[in-house]
């Protein structure tokens, strides 16, 4: 029987120098294909509003929408650690926060993931103490896309980047256990990997991080709108998809993906 993925194994592999390897995932079917090819966790990503419901943003989705599909993509998992995402505005509130990702964890969630800087300290800290365990999200945080005026690459700047080191350190301070960092500059990343003891999954954030994240639809190539500049499509050159999983997988570990051209400077 394959042992199961928790934080302590993820914060192992990041002490050893292992990359951590996630892909999103949305239901049982595709959580089996990636739980076999190895994947290390598996994420049920407000991203769902974009690649299934086919909104232009994620704050469409909702609570029950994102239980829904974990309970899902639990059904289809034995082996990697399941990640969900918390909806635009189901934390504003503490109240709302620890009800909302009750809900989440009851759907069969190990960790909720929070999109936000310190301003969150108090909220995490409160999840945590109630044995609810968080992971933090900073860089293009896609909850607040109107704010930057589309999706674009966050941290550029030394004020940027400095402002968002301080955030993540705050984050860890406050009992994240995990951080996903999304299209910063590959410098940046490794930085922002580097100052941390948790670890620091990239999506857009160079190879300098601890593990990669990728939307699947974007690893094998069918996302309805386009084609990232940070991801590959891992259907090429014939594969099937749980073969497409094990390419990226490898190229993940082995430390050929991301490379220069799925990466910002």
């Amino acid at each position: 029987m394959m042992k199961k993925v928790t934080t302590s194994t993820l914060l192992k592999m990041k002490q050893q120098g292992e990359k951590i390897t996630a892909l999103t995932a949305y239901d049982a079917s595709f959580a089996q294909t990636f739980d076999k090819a190895g994947i290390d966790f598996l994420l049920i990503g407000d991203s769902l509003g974009m690649v299934l419901q086919g909104n232009d943003d994620t704050l469409p989705v909702t609570v029950d929408e994102v239980a829904y599909h974990t309970r899902a993509v639990r059904k289809g998992t034995e082996r990697a650690f399941v990640v969900a995402d918390m909806p635009f505005m189901s934390y504003s509130t503490m109240e709302k926060a620890f009800d909302n990702a009750a809900t989440l964890m009851a759907a069969g969630a190990s960790m909720v993931k929070l999109e936000g800087g310190s301003w969150l300290n108090e909220t995490i800290q409160g999840l945590t103490e109630r044995g609810i365990p968080v992971c933090g999200h900073l860089g293009l945080t896609p909850q607040s896309v109107h704010k930057f005026g589309g999706f674009k690459i966050q941290g550029r700047s030394s004020q940027q980047a400095n402002l968002m080191v301080q955030h993540a350190n705050a984050l860890q301070e406050a009992g994240c256990q995990l951080l996903v960092l999304e299209c910063v500059p590959t410098s940046l990343g490794k930085m922002i990997a580097e100052s941390l003891d948790i670890p620091v999954i990239g999506i857009g954030a160079g190879g300098g991080t601890d593990g990669q994240i990728l939307v699947m639809h974007d690893m094998i190539g069918i996302s309805a709108n386009y084609m990232p500049k940070f991801s590959k499509n891992y259907l090429l050159d014939g594969r099937d998809i749980a073969a497409a999983t094990e390419c990226y997988i490898d190229e993940v570990r082995q430390g050929t993906f991301p490379g220069p051209e799925h990466s910002f400077e």
